[in-house]
């Protein structure tokens, strides 16, 4: 039950959201500065469209219609918590402090500067957020004194996968002993990883394969359902079965004093004492107790649409938009404080008046400081240009050129860029005293804009893969001869004893050590919660892999064969190779993919999608070792880096006998390092993984009839 405490009976410490057994406490104070922000996150989306539809953004997607829900769901989170989240959470990021109005507006823009827009630096559509987990030299913050969000990424519930990760976390934080001096990162696992999605996204498989796979694991999560009705213009009667996404969970609703299972809530979007009562009640057991939650909000409206790109008149009734407007939520609020008597109509009308005033004024100071670097640059280009046009034998061309580029009213970088290159084109044939100094702008240019633009795709801390020093592997003179997956064991015991933060989880990889047997025994030894089975879900496999990372946990997320990778590559691609790049370097997740194939046998379990792995996780190493022994050296490598990876085992080479290496825990192998594995003067041949084998045997048949090969191995 809400109680609120009118100012005529707080004292300061009431001034605070309290709760008791059967209580909350909330002081008028706190509501009516509720009820400031909220008006301040609906008229920023509003001018936000504005400004997308007068030209000065390219696209806009707005939390409008979400505010209320997401005001009581800030009031639930705490220091240490996570956010996996989407699009619509503007007003939640801002009342936990994650993000101010200017930076919502600096985003809207794609200011490519961290210090305007600290989530993405420019590169993220508006409302994707990303707070910064890393200190400027790539070390990691203290978490737990911090309010986090995981970085946003666009495609539809594609924050879900991470979040099985997030929420796993502070499992293993509770519950593994030899994690208990990570207190950078968990408060004995009481964290709580809270998800948003829409409604219309619950149809995604990666939806269902996440809230089963959390279910699962018993982890502390509070999925948070946004229900409008819509997705975009697609109603829920063509969305989900019964039009009700909470009808559909109730089988994994747990049973009274079970522990297995969700708690399920369904309240509106519009009704702020409920809301701020059901987020309260459901984090608080899901931190004590890691009882996941789902709280479906509905009733909830969109007041301007799916987003800059249409009008929602276009596809909503009369009676639909009539009804938007009576049950928009903030408008539901301020009739709520009305009749509680927090504040008088005439007070909230000046809230809001105030509001808009200041949003105004954020939004004209968050535009100058994007727009101003820009004039600056162009002004310098085109004083240039001028001062060529007295030297060029035809001036015309040149003047035309500086005049396009100084008419327009929203100049950019590009336009900045045309007009270097229409110039020096213009000017190829004349040695213009000033030519040369247009040509050093436009290098000393390039070379911010790769900054502005591409840094951060890998690692530039000093933990960097390429960082890691190459230790050759040592022989003794009687190393003993193992096969493949012997060596992997061993190799896997000494990571498992040496690192205490690293689990492995895959499907059959726990009680059968893997299809394998690289890792068998080592549950046993090391226990369940370290080398784990899992279900048939490679995606959130991979997305468990993903949420441990960004929470300090050093993740080997085994794909049981290349072929089913494709399963996940969605969220590999969009989500971890793009990670510390979307996040400017905020964010890290050194995710270890380990999986095996290359059999080059068969259409389905032996396959090699190569080189769709190698274009769509630019970000990411990918590391095809020959043999086992090789294997063992990447993981070295990769565990002392912060970067991610994946390593493609070679199926054939699990019973093939290898020397063992005397320094198998130690040694390492440089990335991006070829390996020469025969010298020859006629022919060359460069590959990598199985191929290695066959070409090692073609060269010996062709060394019998006098060609001399040269063998290369790629490997990374």
């Amino acid at each position: 039950m809400i109680n609120i405490v009118k100012e005529n009976q707080a004292t300061e410490q009431d001034d605070q959201l309290k709760i008791t057994d059967n209580n909350v406490y909330i002081s008028a104070a706190e509501i009516l500065r509720d009820y400031s922000l909220a008006v301040q996150s609906r008229h920023a989306s509003i001018v936000g469209r504005r400004e997308v539809l007068s030209g000065k953004a390219k696209f806009g997607i707005f939390g409008d219609g979400k505010e209320i829900a997401q005001l009581a769901m800030a009031k639930a989170f705490k220091n240490g918590d996570f956010r996996a989240g989407y699009y619509r959470d503007q007003t939640f990021m801002l009342a936990i402090g994650g993000v101010t109005i200017q930076q919502l507006f600096a985003q809207l823009y794609a200011h490519a500067d961290e210090t305007a827009d600290p989530h993405s630096a420019g590169r993220q559509m508006n409302a994707h957020f990303a707070t910064r987990s890393l200190n400027p030299d790539g070390s990691w913050k203290d978490l737990t004194q911090m309010r986090n969000s995981a970085p946003d990424l666009s495609p539809t519930a594609g924050q879900m996968p991470k979040l099985v990760g997030l929420g796993y976390a502070s499992r293993l934080y509770r519950e593994l002993a030899g994690l208990q001096s990570f207190t950078n990162f968990s408060q004995q696992g009481n964290e709580v990883a809270f998800g948003t999605i829409g409604n219309a996204s619950c149809a995604e498989g990666h939806f269902w394969e996440a809230i089963n796979a959390i279910g699962v694991l018993k982890v502390p999560v509070v999925m948070s359902i946004w229900d409008d009705g819509f997705g975009i213009s697609v109603s829920n009667e063509h969305q989900i079965t019964k039009e009700n996404i909470s009808e559909l969970l109730k089988g994994f609703q747990r049973e009274p004093g079970m522990q297995s299972g969700y708690d399920i809530y369904t309240v509106k979007g519009w009704d702020y004492p409920a809301l701020v009562e059901t987020y309260l009640r459901a984090t608080q057991i899901a931190r004590n107790e890691h009882i996941p939650a789902i709280i479906h909000v509905v009733e909830m409206t969109q007041p301007q649409g799916h987003s800059t790109s249409g009008s929602h008149e276009r596809y909503k009734s009369d009676q639909r938009l009539a009804w938007e407007e009576e049950y928009d939520n903030i408008r539901k609020l301020r009739e709520w404080i009305i009749a509680q008597r927090i504040a008088k109509p005439g007070e909230l009308d000046q809230i809001e008046r105030n509001a808009k005033k200041q949003i105004e004024h954020i939004r004209e100071k968050a535009w100058k400081a994007y727009t101003l670097p820009i004039y600056r640059e162009r002004e310098e280009v085109a004083n240039i240009i001028q001062v060529m046009e007295s030297q060029a034998v035809q001036p015309n061309p040149l003047a035309a050129i500086r005049r396009t580029l100084l008419q327009r009213n929203t100049p950019s970088r590009k336009e900045i860029a045309t007009a270097i290159r229409d110039t020096l084109i213009e000017t190829r044939n004349e040695n213009l005293p000033d030519r040369q100094q247009l040509v050093q702008w436009k290098t000393k240019f390039e070379e911010e804009n790769r900054v502005r633009y591409g840094r951060f795709l890998y690692s530039e801390s000093p933990q960097s893969a390429l960082n890691v020093k190459e230790v050759t592997a040592v022989y003794n003179n009687k190393a003993p001869q193992l096969r493949g997956f012997e060596i992997l064991n061993r190799a896997f015991d000494a990571i498992f004893a040496r690192y205490p933060n690293v689990v492995a989880f895959g499907e059959d990889l726990g009680r059968l050590g893997g299809v394998n047997q690289g890792m068998a025994g080592l549950q046993a030894k090391y226990g369940e919660l370290r080398i784990s089975d899992t279900g048939i879900r490679e995606a959130t496999i991979l997305g468990q892999a993903i949420g441990l990372a960004l929470r300090g946990i050093r993740p080997i997320a085994e794909i049981q064969y290349l072929d089913y990778l494709l399963y996940a590559i969605q969220t590999m691609s969009d989500d971890l190779a793009t990670l510390h790049w979307r996040s400017y370097g905020g964010q890290k997740a050194p995710v270890i993919i380990r999986t095996r194939g290359h059999r080059l046998e068969g259409i389905w379990h032996a396959g090699s999608p190569m080189s769709s792995i190698i274009n769509l996780a630019r970000g990411m190493y990918v590391l095809v070792p020959r043999n086992m022994v090789q294997a063992a050296g990447f993981y070295n490598t990769l565990l002392q880096s912060d970067e991610p990876g994946i390593i493609v085992e070679v199926l054939n080479g699990y019973r093939l006998r290898e020397p063992l290496p005397a320094n198998l825990s130690e040694f390492t192998i440089p990335l991006g390092v070829p390996e020469t594995l025969r010298s020859g003067e006629d022919v060359t041949i460069v590959t990598y993984g199985a191929s290695v084998q066959i070409a090692a045997e073609a060269a010996d048949l062709l060394a019998k009839v006098g060609i001399d090969v040269e063998l290369i191995d790629v490997r990374s």
